[in-house]
């Protein structure tokens, strides 16, 4: 099939299997789910509530717990009583983790450079505007 003909759901589709597939990858050589590199990408710059994390994830907060121990015990993240609510715990990354994350997003980087670099600078420009038009709604 000429790629003009496909549609366009078929070729996001197409694509979220390559970048899934980059993903799977580099979490897999880290010793990592999916999820557990979906919870370091969620909290690479920024603290969350537990409540927050699982409903990003969605996930029920037993599940999301049992996520964030394995995390925690592998010194990739830590826990504190929220600020603002005492009976609300956050979350967030070590130096250990930040570190991981920064590992994870190089090795993802570099294993869809080869698909992006078939694009010319301002084609990859244009992509990532759409693509956050389409995830985020219009830019302002």
């Amino acid at each position: 099939m000429d790629v003009g003909e496909e549609s366009l759901a078929d070729v996001l589709a197409r694509t979220t299997f390559v970048v899934v597939g980059a993903l799977t990858k580099a979490a897999a050589e880290e010793g990592l789910s999916l999820t557990q590199l979906r919870l370091l990408a969620i909290l690479r710059d920024r603290r969350a509530s537990m409540s927050a994390v699982a409903a990003h994830l969605g996930l029920d907060r037993s599940t999301l717990s049992g996520l964030v121990e394995r995390a925690q015990s592998r010194g990739l993240l830590a826990r504190e009583p929220n600020a603002h609510d005492g009976r609300g715990v956050d979350v967030f990354l070590t130096a250990q983790g930040h570190a991981l994350a920064l590992r994870l997003q190089e090795r993802i980087t570099d294993d869809l450079t080869p698909f992006l670099d078939r694009l010319s600078t301002p084609d990859q420009h244009r992509l990532r505007r759409l693509l956050a038009q389409v995830l985020d709604g219009p830019s302002q």
